[in-house]
């Protein structure tokens, strides 16, 4: 997003924290619009004009000590601008201002209660009436002395100084974090900075989001040809309908067929995008080939990094027979790149690569547009009602690029995925047979590489266990499993049981995101 925007905005300062862009997500929410810049950049006071009407500095990985590893800027603080300073942005307030900072006797991971000690206009309606609240701590230094003029407004039982406010320069700080969905009323904290403290005014909507983006594509890819890497799922479908909002005629869609998609799909793209939608639509089937590049491959980032180079190959591939193509799009969304990389340059940690992220090849001839790189797929939810697609599409689960590869732990056959694409078309049917469908955020079988006895009438059988996971979510950060009743899985288990050969035993999966990951690899 340009700072140049005359949008009057909030600016969000990274310091390598894997929740900034919840930071933004949140103030989007409340209708604000908002941008973030690497704390680098943040050094060049050039990028803060009249239209940032306030501050927010994110967390980090570092200490505030480690002035090697990055610069604080003093003068942001002489700029007249209300500044929240979050988890590591309140420590750098305090340090800056002549606080003092040292590692925490109690590290705070989770959960946290705070407790009301103080009044500010940024803990309006915050606290429950015994003046006491829930918070998601995720830190280990913290502030043991204030800065002059600093004021203590809540405390924990291991943080003496959990929210702390200078009313006459409007600075606060906050040691946990308000932008996460465990913290309780922490939009609340949030829209009390942004209207009471900052004086702003609703100005962001799903409307002025597309309405940017498709300028934003327009001006990036100017009079050139674009390839879109279309997979039939919510992310390439919004992307490529909001390029073809944009450039026309100039977007050819490229769908491959990988073989590993679910059952049906492929004729459901072709005809959802090139007979209903008219936009240009090449169709490649290339099963055979993807099959045989996995062959004996077991490793889950092999197999992310062999797809996604071969998904490339076969975009330049048919890029040679197409006049001008300068670009390729994906659908790459925000939790993408932060599982991957850090988005700003900043510290964070890579959890695992994703196809249209760490699988590039370093000398792809094709640039990237990426225009859902900042976005949660709520937001590219409501994006895609907005370009008029269908709610058939903008609803539809999530699905991985790799697709069923990584539903496959171990070794991929031919047989494996067949077994699987019919787990898979079974559960999704009676989900949807239940009204059970949109009530959960993703949902999907898969097929372990172990094999187990069973019997069935008279016979012994050996094979596969098949795993069902069903999981609620805000924004894919992080998320919980479905609770079904007894009878819904006692039916869906019977019915994978009895009408697939290849699987004896269906298990559900009841861990949340984090501590593992949604996908099984």
């Amino acid at each position: 997003m340009s700072l140049n925007n005359n949008l009057k905005k909030i600016l969000i300062i990274d310091f390598g924290s894997q929740f900034t862009q919840l930071i933004a997500r949140r103030i989007r929410e409340l209708g604000i619009f908002s941008v973030i810049v690497n704390h680098k950049k943040a050094n060049n006071l050039n990028i803060f004009n009249n239209n940032i009407r306030g501050i927010i500095l994110s967390g980090g990985p570092l200490n505030v000590y480690d002035s090697n590893k990055f610069k604080f800027n003093r003068k942001i603080l002489s700029l007249n601008i209300p500044i929240l300073g979050i988890c590591f942005g309140h420590q750098i307030i305090s340090k800056e201002l002549g606080g003092k900072v040292k590692k925490s006797k109690y590290r705070e991971f989770g959960l946290a209660q705070v407790k009301k000690v103080g009044n500010s206009q940024l803990i309006k309606n915050f606290f429950d009436k015994k003046n006491t609240n829930n918070v998601w701590m995720s830190h280990s230094d913290q502030v043991f002395k204030l800065p002059k003029d600093f004021k203590v407004i809540a405390s924990s039982k291991n943080s003496k100084f959990t929210i702390v406010e200078h009313h006459k320069k409007r600075f606060y700080g906050v040691q946990f974090h308000p932008e996460v969905t465990h913290t309780n009323k922490g939009k609340i904290l949030l829209k009390n900075f942004l209207f009471s403290i900052c004086k702003i005014k609703k100005n962001w909507s799903a409307k002025h989001q597309k309405l940017k983006l498709i300028k934003d594509v327009k001006n990036y890819i100017g009079n050139n040809k674009v390839i879109c890497a279309l997979s039939g799922g919510v992310d390439s479908s919004v992307v490529a309908q909001l390029l073809s909002k944009a450039i026309g005629k100039k977007l050819i869609c490229i769908f491959v067929n990988t073989g590993l998609l679910r059952k049906n799909e492929a004729k459901q793209v072709v005809d959802t995008f090139k007979k209903k939608l008219k936009i240009n639509l090449i169709y490649v089937n290339a099963e055979k080939e993807f099959i045989k590049r996995l062959t004996n491959v077991s490793n889950p980032e092999k197999k992310r990094k062999i797809i996604g180079n071969l998904f490339i190959e076969i975009f330049e591939r048919y890029a040679k027979k197409i006049k001008n193509v300068k670009f390729l799009a994906q659908g790459t969304l925000y939790p993408d790149l932060i599982e991957s990389k850090s988005v700003t340059g900043s510290q964070t940690s890579k959890i695992k690569s994703h196809h249209n992220v760490g699988g590039l090849p370093k000398k792809m001839k094709l640039k990237l547009v990426e225009p859902l790189r900042f976005l949660f797929k709520d937001e590219v939810r409501k994006l895609g009602l907005e370009l008029n697609l269908s709610k058939n599409i903008v609803f539809r689960h999530p699905f991985p690029g790799p697709g069923l590869a990584i539903r496959i732990p171990g070794v991929i056959t031919s047989q494996k995925i067949k077994i699987l694409k019919e787990a898979d078309y079974y559960f999704i049917n009676e989900l949807k047979k239940n009204n059970l469908y949109n009530k959960i955020w993703q949902a999907y079988a898969a097929l372990l590489p172990v094999k187990t006895v069973g019997v069935m009438g008279d016979n012994r059988t050996y094979e596969y266990i098949c795993l069902l996971r069903a999981i609620t979510s805000e924004d894919g950060m992080t998320a919980d499993f479905f609770n079904f009743k007894k009878d819904f899985m006692q039916t869906i288990s019977n019915k994978i049981v009895n009408n697939i050969k290849g699987i004896n035993r269906v298990v559900y999966d009841v861990t949340s995101k984090p501590p593992s990951t949604i996908e099984l690899e």
